[in-house]
């Protein structure tokens, strides 16, 4: 039985030493872009809370495999915009006939600055902290390319997320 158990810590190790194996490039992402929407949830029942949330989802190709990423967040950081962003009101720019509101950019801020959300279908953020952390350090003016290549193209490629953070 000792055995065993050291063949499952054994195990164990290998596994954590290969997730844990450095990239070539920081930020290295290599993903393709095709939508990013945010919309407000509505109560679906009166004994609900869904009314005090926004989802953010963002769908991509990850090595040729279709994921969406979606992030839920309370409704009130969207009353604080101006705190986290340079943006002073929503919708916060247009892309082409498209007005891109709030809500839309949420997912793929978390996406770039945590490229390992890829592997995750689902994220919560209910802390003002960790809702804040996510914009700093970011090149705001991107965001209006990137919407515009995808409204344009139908989609938008990403090579590393460093393309995205401020210099």
């Amino acid at each position: 039985m000792i055995h065993v158990i050291q063949q499952s810590f054994q195990r164990i190790f290998i596994i954590a030493e290969i997730a844990c194996v450095p990239t070539d490039e920081p930020g290295r992402i290599g993903m393709f872009i095709k939508q990013c929407s945010g919309y407000e949830l509505e109560k679906e029942k009166s004994n609900t809370s869904e009314d005090f949330f926004n989802r953010s989802e963002v769908t991509f190709l990850d090595d040729g495999e279709e994921k969406t990423l979606h992030v839920l967040y309370l409704r009130y950081f969207d009353e604080l915009i101006n705190k986290f962003t340079p943006y002073e009101q929503d919708p916060i720019f247009k892309a082409g006939s498209r007005e891109v509101s709030f809500k839309e950019i949420i997912a793929i801020t978390c996406l770039l600055k945590n490229p390992e959300l890829r592997h995750r279908k689902r994220v919560y953020i209910n802390s003002e902290r960790e809702f804040d952390l996510l914009f700093q350090g970011l090149d705001f003016s991107k965001f209006a390319e990137l919407f515009q290549h995808i409204e344009e193209n139908k989609g938008y490629e990403i090579r590393s997320s460093m393309e995205f953070m401020s210099a």
